[in-house]
């Protein structure tokens, strides 16, 4: 019992909250869903004791068994189907019928303990009709339940005790359903921000780039066609006109380095939120930290990011992991250390994959080191130095600074 309320508890917590108005997307999500819609049904206490009971004939019983399985069949089909629907199809309108047919025979044929299916009737009407015909259809369905319960000789308490619940609970399911459209709206526009994002950064890219090099190419192929005129007459001043040529390459060079640099920094706030994210929709529960505390450089914050983006990749892509959790912090003899563990089945292999030593090379450069440890489950410690220097660029992945005269180094790093 305890075991099986653990795994319940931790399925709940590992579930995406942001997959508020989505299918479920997994048999993980689709139980979640399944357990909180189930354990509603607790209420059908009463009738089940009064069928159990034996108080009716052997025909009423088998009667009563069987419409009530099949009532709790429809009910959790239409709910669990239909609850974050935008439109319902003509047969969902036929299942509330039935619904309400049913619940209306055996509450009048079996006895009061029966009128409580009244109450599964409102909420599933207030959980998948649109809110205006939800507005009168759970007033009514709770006049029905008051007009069969009167004739019965329903005391006040059990009439309150019905007729509450049926009120309220239908239209606490038309505000859920309302916060599920309204959640995936948020979402719609989350993404459609995010895509403003990157075009608009997209375009700060073009713009700089067409800066950048729009004057240093007109003024290249300038000289290079005074330097073609210059010669064989005058060497001297062709040579000259060449080293200027030389002089606005590297120059160029530098600024286009700089600017798809800046491009490309990663920054940890951003990537906590993506790793959160990532890690939810494949259903591992996420334990980052909310902000990173730890004094940073800008290129040392955008070399621990690069390294949690392809610590997280390679969770949620091979690890098989429930959980994964994320720390920052010091890491001793003045560095700083990102640690991003997980409880999956470990490496599959005894050397690194092209990621981790893309990953290495980038920390090397960086003036840092990789750590990683496997068994049960895979541990990735990234460390760089507190006092990184400015001149190191996380995004060049392929060499060191540019030296001009082999054109490689950080810009073609960064290009890559």
């Amino acid at each position: 019992m305890a075991a099986g309320a653990t795994r319940w508890r931790e399925a709940v917590e590992a579930d995406d909250t942001t997959a508020i108005g989505r299918a479920p997307e997994n048999r993980r999500q689709a139980l979640v869903k399944l357990i909180w819609i189930a354990m509603w049904m607790l209420y059908l206490g009463s009738p089940v004791s009064d069928l159990a009971d034996g108080g009716h004939g052997l025909l009423a019983t088998v009667l009563g068994w069987t419409g009530l399985a099949v009532y709790v069949t429809l009910y959790l089909g239409l709910v669990f189907r239909r609850t974050n629907a935008e439109r319902q199809p003509p047969w969902v309108y036929g299942v509330l019928g039935l619904l309400g047919a049913l619940a209306l025979v055996l509450g009048l044929t079996l006895g009061s303990a029966f009128l409580v299916l009244f109450v599964y009737l409102s909420v599933g009407c207030g959980a998948v009709l649109p809110g205006r015909q939800a507005r009168w259809v759970i007033p009514l369905v709770t006049g029905v339940l008051a007009l069969c319960a009167w004739p019965r000789g329903a005391d006040g308490i059990t009439l309150v005790s019905l007729l509450v619940p049926c009120m309220l609970g239908g239209f606490a399911m038309t505000g859920v359903r309302q916060l599920v459209r309204t959640t995936r709206e948020l979402r719609e526009a989350r993404e459609t921000i995010a895509q403003l994002a990157a075009t608009e950064e997209r375009l700060r890219l073009a713009r700089d780039l067409h800066d950048l090099l729009g004057h240093s190419l007109s003024l290249i192929t300038l000289k290079s066609e005074l330097a073609g005129r210059m010669l064989p007459d005058r060497p001297g001043d062709a040579a000259a006109q060449v080293a200027d040529i030389e002089r606005v390459s590297r120059q160029a060079l530098v600024d286009v380095r700089e600017a798809v640099s800046g491009y490309r920094r990663a920054n940890l706030a951003d990537e906590l939120i993506a790793a959160r994210g990532a890690l939810r929709t494949a259903g591992i529960r996420a334990d980052l930290p909310t902000e990173v505390t730890a004094a940073l450089t800008p290129e040392a914050e955008a070399a621990l990011a690069w390294a949690l983006r392809e610590a997280v990749t390679n969770v949620v892509r091979h690890s098989g992991a429930r959980r994964c959790a994320v720390a920052v912090g010091a890491g001793g003899g003045g560095t700083v250390c990102l640690t991003v563990s997980d409880d999956g089945r470990g490496p599959s292999g005894t050397g690194r994959g092209n990621g981790l030593t893309g990953l290495e090379e980038r920390l090397l450069l960086a003036g840092g080191r990789l750590e990683t440890e496997g068994g049960r489950g895979f541990t990735l410690r990234a460390f760089v130095p507190a006092g990184y220097a400015a001149a190191h660029d996380p995004g060049a992945a392929g060499g060191g600074p540019v030296d001009g005269a082999g054109g490689t180094g950080r810009a073609a790093g960064a290009g890559g």
